[in-house]
């Protein structure tokens, strides 16, 4: 997020150019000129209202729950906003409902969590069984059918609708909408857009947006930005007319009945007046390349309804149809109609690409996005283009979230052929993909997969979750039995791991923690704005401090060691947080990433210093080097920065080096450990260990949506200090409305793994809103129960309230923190 919009001359508004007028960009043209900026022009190369992209053949499904918070809120401002638009007459969203089957036991069992997500979002949804589903939907043969999910305020987008609806508004704001101009380059001049070529002639522009979907990667090449999505196509298939449906519907809304899927066979189904409309995922992948799909004109005249619209692959089609002639059986005495494989993008995470393109300054991207969300992504980015920050949190959309190893074509096809197989897949949300791996791997790489090392992924980083070689440290230790979906993607062994750390000493590897160099004359003064503590200690100070939004929102945190005067290392979150402080950072402030080339080892346990002190000749003592204290020095052969800091409640240090010693630093700590028993322990108990502590987790349990009181890290923030951002948005802060709140499960054999809801008061009736959502979740293995956090309204601790996991209330307590250790004796020894 840049948080600085463009500052227009009095009475103007700055130049914008929209590159695509298909539902994104007509949402965004009217959500831009809704708020002032009324300089706007949408090109679009095809005719409108119907261009020819995504827009134009998308079945305008709109299903609100999702395990992403943030597509759940714009899906719902899209339902909102469309449902107060009409064209002729006629809403531009028809709330027919939505009904998902269950016809597994594991897909029933899938619902009751997805009935969770809707009631942590604020969506309404009900679970009912096979006679209501029948209801719903007369075709059903019910015969298969568990059950389902019913979510009565999805439905049917009528997406072009939409967009006339919004041309016209934003066109009497003074918006301009010119179509069969086709795009040809991107004007820039000193890292920052200057205008769009087509080839009908140039327009200046302050701002310029791709929102020109599967085109996307087309328009950023022009641009010289990156986009990484990978197109594909879709199969979609209409019936003929249905006797059962005749005189149904009314031909003018098409549809009564709920959209319909099936997700057990990747398939959805809508009504078409008297035909039925299906959508199948359950093909094989069919990627196509951007730059090769013809224009409007050419598209037409070689045969397609529209550049978007391929021509359907029957043999793709065949198995589906089986499915749905098992499902509807009415089907068998009808047959598909027409059909076409549609056009549509998906990004290496499924998430869509929305903001500022970190390299051009003023070139934003709205990319990779639904019909669904629509709405919501075009207020998100005209509220950051405007106002310089969104009103929701979007980091997970950022277009700089993606590490350079994840944007290579290869990656990103491969991945977003991975993302359209799992569209309707039940996702565990530990669950790694298959390849690219391993694609980023630490220097401690070899010595882990030799003790055994299972392995998730993230951000390309091979993690190590546990260790099988600790596997006979946990056969004296009762851990309590799980439940299928809670126990995937762990194991019991990560519980002996967790109590070797607060018993003897253990090694992490920490090396995928991002690590910043900031360094230059303005350095201590540049970072003391950009923070939210008081950096202006001595060199050999470690200081954990906040990175805020004007709001006062929290966009990161950071610890901060200053290695000397003007040097100084930060341990950061995303590639956005290197992107943001580059965009305010003065020309005496030089930042860089450092993190490919060195790597970290957490040395954690009470016996850790027993196991660091004999390997080099500086004092380890508690006396000569403190908590958050800094230092160079060797361990054993190896040049290393030690920082005493714990993020697992534990006596020890962080030890950095550069990646091509890292494997000696390791085998030395190994060799040296050997008699105190020492272990490599993951992830899994890593963060069992700092949820007993209460340390946060940026982006799942705070975000910009958050202030630093609300989320409790306030002690990061000094307001006695000089100024910084976010100041004095903290200054005028009213009364706190909400709080993370510590839970602990009263059961000590219950657990949840995040996003459940939860209820105030275990006996919280049925039916009611809940108060509040977990952020984080594991077992906490030295408690004996399982710690919970979660967005609350202020509550007393020993409040009661109840969790909801797989449709059961799970009884918990609210709980005083830290849970573990209140008075700091084990860290601070």
């Amino acid at each position: 997020m840049t948080g600085r919009p463009t500052a227009a001359a009095p009475g103007t508004s700055p130049r914008v150019v929209v590159v695509g007028a298909g539902v994104v960009g007509c949402c965004l043209a009217d959500e831009l000129t809704a708020r002032g900026w009324t300089d706007v022009t949408v090109l679009e190369q095809g005719p409108l209202p119907a261009p020819g992209g995504s827009t134009s053949h998308a079945p305008g499904l709109v299903f609100q729950t999702s395990p992403s918070r943030t597509l759940s809120g714009f899906a719902a401002y899209t339902v909102r906003k469309f449902g107060s638009l009409s064209v002729d007459g006629l809403p531009c969203f028809r709330p027919v409902g939505g009904l998902e089957l269950a016809t597994t036991q594991e897909r029933w069992a899938d619902l009751h969590r997805k009935a969770g997500l809707a009631a942590s979002w604020g969506i309404r949804a009900e679970l009912v069984d096979a006679v209501r589903c029948k209801d719903l939907w007369p075709l059903l043969d019910t015969g298969q059918v568990l059950g389902g999910l019913h979510t009565p305020d999805d439905g049917l987008a009528r997406a072009v609708p939409a967009c006339r609806a919004q041309l016209d508004r934003a066109t009497r704001r003074g918006a301009r909408f010119l179509d069969r101009h086709t795009v040809t380059g991107i004007e820039r001049a000193e890292g920052r857009v200057t205008g769009v070529v087509t080839d009908r002639g140039t327009f200046p522009a302050d701002h310029v947006v791709s929102a020109a979907g599967f085109w996307g990667p087309v328009i950023g090449r022009m641009a010289g930005v990156d986009v990484p999505l990978q197109p594909l196509a879709h199969q979609y298939a209409r019936t003929r007319p249905l006797p059962e449906l005749a005189g149904a519907n009314d031909p003018r809304t098409e549809a009564s009945r709920p959209i319909l899927r099936f997700q057990d066979r990747d398939l959805y189904f809508r009504e078409h007046t008297d035909r039925i409309g299906i959508g199948s995922y359950a093909h094989r992948p069919l990627p196509v390349d951007p730059f090769a799909v013809p224009p409007y004109d050419e598209a037409t005249a070689e045969g397609l309804a529209m550049p978007s619209s391929f021509p359907f692959t029957e043999e793709d089609f065949a198995p589906s149809w089986q499915d749905c002639c098992g499902l509807l059986p009415a089907l068998k005495e009808s047959a598909v109609e027409e059909g076409f494989n549609g056009v549509f993008s998906f990004t290496p995470d499924g998430m869509p690409l929305l903001g500022e393109a970190p390299a051009l300054r003023g070139f934003w991207l709205a990319e990779a996005v639904w019909v669904t969300h629509s709405a919501g992504v075009a207020k998100a980015l005209a509220e950051w283009m405007v106002d310089g920050r969104p009103g929701t949190d979007v980091h997970d959309c950022d277009p700089a979230r993606f590490e350079d190893a994840q944007r290579s074509p290869a990656y990103v096809a491969e991945r977003g052929a991975r993302q359209f197989a799992e569209v309707y897949d039940i996702v565990h949300p530990l669950q790694p993909a298959d390849e690219p791996r391993p694609l980023r791997v630490s220097p401690f790489y070899a010595r882990q997969q030799e003790l055994g090392a299972v392995f998730l992924e993230s951000g390309g980083w091979e993690r190590p979750h546990w260790y099988e070689t600790n596997a006979a440290l946990a056969t004296d230790w009762d851990v309590p039995a799980r439940d299928d979906w809670s126990a995937r993607h762990w194991s019991p062994v990560a519980a002996a791991e967790a109590r070797a750390t607060r018993e003897r000493v253990a090694l992490y590897d920490m090396t995928p923690l991002r690590r910043l160099e900031v360094a230059g004359p303005g350095s201590l003064g540049f970072l003391q704005r950009m923070t939210s503590n008081n950096l202006r200690k001595k060199p050999g100070s470690v200081t954990y401090t906040l990175l805020l939004d004007e709001a006062g929102g929290i966009r990161s945190d950071l610890t901060v060691a200053r290695l000397a005067p003007d040097h100084f290392q930060l341990g950061a979150n995303s590639p956005a947080d290197l992107t943001w402080l580059r965009s305010h950072a003065p020309g005496d402030v030089h930042i860089r990433e450092i993190t490919q080339g060195t790597c970290c080892v957490g040395v954690w346990g009470p016996l850790a210093r027993a196991l660091v002190q004999p390997l080099t000749r500086d004092d380890f003592s508690h006396e000569a080097f403190g908590y958050f204290k800094a230092r160079r020095t060797h361990i054993g052969h190896v040049p290393v920065t030690a920082m005493r800091l714990s993020y697992v409640g534990e006596l020890g240090w962080e030890l950095y080096t550069s990646a091509d010693l890292g494997l000696r630093l390791w085998d030395t700590l190994w060799d040296a450990g050997r008699d105190l028993g020492v272990i490599a322990a993951g992830r899994s108990a890593f963060n069992s260990l700092r949820l007993e502590k209460g340390y946060r987790a940026w982006g799942q349990d705070m975000t910009t949506e958050h202030d630093p009181y609300e989320a409790g890290v306030g002690f990061a923030v000094r307001m006695d200090k000089d100024d910084f951002v976010g100041r004095e948005a903290l200054a005028r802060r009213g009364p706190v409305t909400r709080r993370l709140t510590a839970l602990l499960l009263d059961d000590p054999t219950a657990v949840v793994l995040g996003s459940e809801p939860v209820y105030v008061g275990a006996d919280a009736a049925p039916g009611a809103a809940s108060a509040g959502y977990v952020t984080s979740a594991s077992y906490g293995y030295t408690l004996g129960r399982c710690v919970a956090y979660a967005w609350l309204p202020p509550l007393a601790a020993g409040t009661g309230v109840a969790i909801e996991y797989f449709g059961q209330r799970v009884p918990a307590t609210v709980a005083d923190e830290p849970l573990f250790d209140p008075e700091m004796t084990r860290i601070r020894c």
